[in-house]
């Protein structure tokens, strides 16, 4: 296993090289390549029934170089060092920063917390695999200009998005490892991974973006819901004492 999460990290490593050198696309890919070797680096330690402190560190701090610097390092050279290195720097660091933010706070839980189908925040993978899609989509396309408002406003309202999402009390669905008994319990979500894998295939880029968007969106409306039918319950009990917890 960690023969593949140090591949995980050459790749990522790799994929800095690339964006210096301004093959956005090939870096962009070289990401897909790092989550390639961090799924293996997964079930290999499932397989051989290898699990350690030692492996967890080394996946965390192979994941923060390929889905933290690389993807930010990727979104400044795409179109946040037109804000000049001091704001673009700052905004293009942010997926770095809280996505190490995000993963020392999961190490942290997972010595205490059971295991769960819920991630707590957008796990680091999937923010890199969203920026990568998104610059996938984008790049060479002539009608995207990263100079015009607009298009940068988008960009600097996805960095944010994301950023913040992975630090967020926001409760994300997880894919469980796809034995018989998950794939009876959490039929739906293999249905709906399948499905995006399908318009990936059909639509590529854009397909995995819009799948992408509509995950982000279903997560945050269910958030939004909850915390308004929260707010919405307290404010009828007013005066009342609080019912207690189920």
């Amino acid at each position: 296993p960690n023969f593949f999460t140090l591949m995980n990290l050459l790749s990522g490593f790799f994929s800095l090289i690339q964006t210096a050198a301004g093959n956005l696309e090939a870096a962009a890919w070289l990401v897909v390549l790092a989550a390639f070797f961090d799924l293996l680096d997964g079930m290999m330690a499932r397989l051989v029934g290898a699990s350690g402190e030692f492996g967890v560190e080394l996946d965390s701090l192979s994941d923060v170089v390929s889905f933290g610097v690389a993807p930010s390092f990727l979104l400044y050279q795409f179109g946040l060092a037109h804000l000049g290195p001091m704001w673009g720097g700052l905004l293009a660091s942010l997926p770095a920063l809280f996505g190490a933010v995000r993963l020392a706070r999961f190490n942290a839980a997972a010595d205490t917390e059971e295991k769960s189908a819920e991630f707590s925040g957008l796990p680091i993978p999937a923010q890199a695999g969203t920026v990568v899609v998104f610059i996938l989509t984008f790049v060479d396309r002539p009608w995207f200009d990263v100079l015009a408002r607009p298009q940068l406003s988008v960009l600097i309202t996805l960095v944010v998005a994301l950023s913040t999402l992975m630090v967020a009390p926001v409760s994300f669905p997880a894919l469980p490892h796809p034995n018989p008994q998950n794939l009876r319990r959490y039929r739906n979500r293999f249905l709906l991974f399948a499905l995006a894998v399908l318009l990936g295939v059909v639509f590529q880029e854009e397909g995995l973006l819009a799948s992408a968007i509509v995950y982000l969106g279903w997560c945050i409306g269910r958030a939004l819901s909850w915390a308004f039918r929260v707010a919405t319950y307290d404010a009828d009990l007013d005066g009342e004492d609080a019912p207690p917890d189920s």
